[in-house]
């Protein structure tokens, strides 16, 4: 069951060649079976999810028009959204023991649309880290070789999917966390625009830039599930009110006078070769699909890593304060007075790279620094979202890698941050702009999979993937699997 195509399994659901609750049984028993193996999950919900598809099965007999496309599909969702009565940590050891009183938003969405929950995916503690090596339940590792990382912080929702553990995941993206993973683990992964998902319930890292998202096989399936999370929310004071489309009316629309840009700061000599030569067969693929290539400039884009990492610690320093050991998450035992209890609680319960990014923040936004740091990066940071919008005054979507290299080894780079960071060197400047991107299977680096990253303007979700659709329909690199899946 777990090697067909979500279409398949629609189908199948919808032909009763198979129900819900004999293919939610199917994914547990692998999770149960070779989790052990990738440290995916973080937690299982087994009660849950069979209670879930049992209802979904009631739904599918009635052969309803409503029905959404998705009833009966089991998901695992990324323990960022906090899920009603279930254990929702963040991947840190400060929510170890939170048990969440409500549905995030995009939870109480899949949940409306009759998907099935199979639990929580490991994560990037708080999602701070390219690599999913920082999670307080031990590093995920990445089913084309589980010796590597399987890219952060998103990386147990894609190791989860890559080993098909389940047909499709939530993630989040900050500076990259749904595309950088989803392209080292050969899987297509969708950051919609800034407001186009709605952030209530999901554990906020850095407010300005984190951006639910789809992760799956293939840009038909992130056109399913976006159909399902997308929409405006009163609740998020970030959400914004656009229509949103069918995203799968236009997946097959011509690609004829489509202009494709291609930034020369992306093609420069430091890509690596390897990378560069199967983006340039991806480049002519399009063209014989009928789009033009133009060469265009982001001169403000080697900025991006150095911004990005002056603004998203100043926003996680002010967003972590709440974890005081007081009102929820971890408390320190037998604290002396009210500071000892705010400094154990917080030294016990946030790991080294939080602690980092809590440290950096705080610094940048003190009396002496702010504007020296803080409001300078904010004012590049316009920079970088202006280099944007002239691109697209000249073309239709972006093309370029989506990381450096290939997934590396596990604690290659755990004592260089600064190496560790450069992983988002492609990714990041689209959340300082709140553009919508997409990382689709471009091909392989020996046995490791390679992504390319499409960017579109401003809720232009439905062509990025029509782009990447057509581009699928023409090669087979999203439908590899890991040896012995």
């Amino acid at each position: 069951m777990h090697t067909k195509k979500l279409s398949e399994m629609i189908t199948d659901l919808r032909n009763k060649k198979i129900s819900s609750v004999e293919l939610t049984t199917h994914y547990l028993n692998r999770i149960e079976k070779l989790d052990k193996k990738y440290n995916s999950f973080i937690t299982v919900s087994h009660q849950e999810a069979l209670e879930s598809a049992q209802k979904a099965d009631k739904l599918l007999s009635q052969n309803s028009a409503n029905l959404n496309a998705l009833t009966g599909i089991p998901l695992a969702q990324k323990d960022i959204f906090c899920t009603m009565g279930i254990k929702t940590s963040c991947g840190s050891r400060m929510l170890d023991n939170f048990i969440s009183p409500y549905n995030a938003t995009v939870v109480e969405k899949c949940s409306q649309a009759g998907m099935v929950m199979l639990g929580k995916t490991n994560m990037d503690e708080f999602a701070m880290g390219a690599s999913n090596e920082t999670s307080f339940y031990g590093p995920v590792r990445n089913p084309w070789d589980t010796s590597c990382v399987p890219g952060g912080s998103s990386g147990g929702s894609a190791a989860a999917l890559a080993a098909r553990l389940c047909p499709l995941a939530t993630g989040t993206d900050t500076g990259g966390s749904i595309r950088q993973p989803a392209a080292m683990c050969g899987l297509t992964g969708l950051k919609p625009t800034y407001g186009r998902i709605s952030r209530y319930g999901m554990i906020a890292f850095a407010s300005s830039l984190d951006q639910a998202g789809p992760m799956g096989f293939s840009a038909e399936d992130a056109a399913l599930f976006l159909n399902v999370i997308a929409g405006f929310d009163e609740k998020d004071s970030t959400s914004i009110d656009n229509p949103v489309p069918d995203y799968m009316q236009d997946l097959n629309n011509n690609l004829e006078g489509l202009k494709i840009g291609l930034p020369k700061e992306y093609f420069a000599e430091s890509l690596d070769a390897e990378i560069g030569k199967l983006l340039q067969d991806a480049i002519k693929i399009y063209e014989k699909l009928g789009a033009s290539i133009h060469e265009i400039s982001l001169p403000n884009s080697a900025l991006a890593i150095p911004v990005y990492y002056v603004v998203a610690p100043a926003e996680c320093s002010s967003n972590l304060s709440r974890y005081d050991g007081i009102r929820f998450g971890h408390r320190a035992e037998n604290p002396r007075n009210l500071l000892d209890l705010y400094e154990r609680s917080r030294g016990e319960g946030f790991g080294a790279e939080v602690k980092r990014r809590i440290l950096t923040g705080t610094y940048v936004l003190s009396a002496g620094y702010y504007d020296a740091y803080y409001l300078k990066a904010q004012r590049i940071r316009h920079l970088i979202r202006d280099d944007f919008i002239k691109a697209f005054e000249k073309v239709d979507v972006i093309l370029g890698p989506t990381a450096p290299g290939t997934a590396f080894p596990i604690g290659a780079k755990v004592s260089d941050p600064v190496s560790m960071y450069l992983a988002d060197i492609y990714t990041c400047a689209i959340n300082l702009a709140g553009l919508p991107g997409i990382s689709v299977p471009v091909g392989f680096k020996q046995h490791l999979p390679i992504g390319m990253q499409l960017i579109g303007s401003y809720f232009r979700e439905a062509q990025l993937l029509n782009v990447a659709h057509r581009y699928q329909q023409q090669t087979d690199w999203h439908l590899r699997v890991p040896e012995g899946i």
